[in-house]
């Protein structure tokens, strides 16, 4: 078979694959999980059932395949805004605050049985090493220049960064999320790295 006549099957499909993903997920954003079926998205996909069957067995497969896609989205968004920083400090600054708009940004259109549902994707805790590593890689760099605190280890502080971060879903506002970036930023700069200002843990 000719490279171009292969090409544009290729093409078609992932175009297909494309649709059928973009309209699952704005049906299941507009009607929940449990109202969304492959007649409808077939119907509003514009493309017949049979066809439908041939790429995704079910509705759930459909939506771990948009929620891949969008993790990898995320993942290369993410890369991209620290690519075009400059210095240790200014690149974990714009990844933190860009994690924290896109946790805002995810919580607030994911309904609670679809965010349950997409929590149980094996591609989420994949994410979350990568994402992980990225900002500890960041915070190494960062305590090195002196941007960041030097008396905890970089990975524990990505721990507490990202998840601090998280709970910018439940904050009612783009400013909100931008203070708590800002006051998690506060506790990793090397102003705070005084050892008998880190409050000590007593039992009891």
């Amino acid at each position: 078979m000719p490279k171009l006549w292969n090409e544009t099957i290729d093409a078609h499909r992932a175009a297909v694959r494309a649709a059928v993903l973009d309209t699952t997920a704005a049906l299941v954003a507009e009607h929940g999980l449990t109202s969304v079926t492959m007649s409808r998205i077939a119907k509003d996909s514009g493309i017949g059932r049979a066809t439908l069957y041939k790429y995704f067995p079910d509705v759930e497969s459909i939506l771990l395949a948009w929620h891949e896609r969008q993790i990898d989205h995320h993942l290369d968004q993410l890369a991209e805004v620290r690519d075009r920083s400059e210095g240790a400090g200014a690149r974990l600054e714009a990844v933190l605050r860009a994690f924290a708009l896109i946790a805002h940004a995810a919580r607030r259109h994911h309904d609670g049985d679809l965010a349950v549902f997409l929590h149980q994707d094996r591609q989420v805790t994949q994410a979350q090493r990568r994402l992980h590593g990225m900002v500890e890689d960041l915070l190494a760099d960062g305590a090195r220049t002196g941007d960041v605190r030097d008396d905890i280890a970089p990975g524990e502080l990505a721990s507490y960064c990202l998840h601090a971060l998280t709970a910018a879903g439940d904050l009612p506002s783009g400013a909100a999320v931008h203070r708590l970036v800002t006051v998690t930023l506060a506790g990793v700069r090397p102003s705070l790295a005084d050892a008998s200002e880190i409050p000590r843990h007593v039992d009891g």
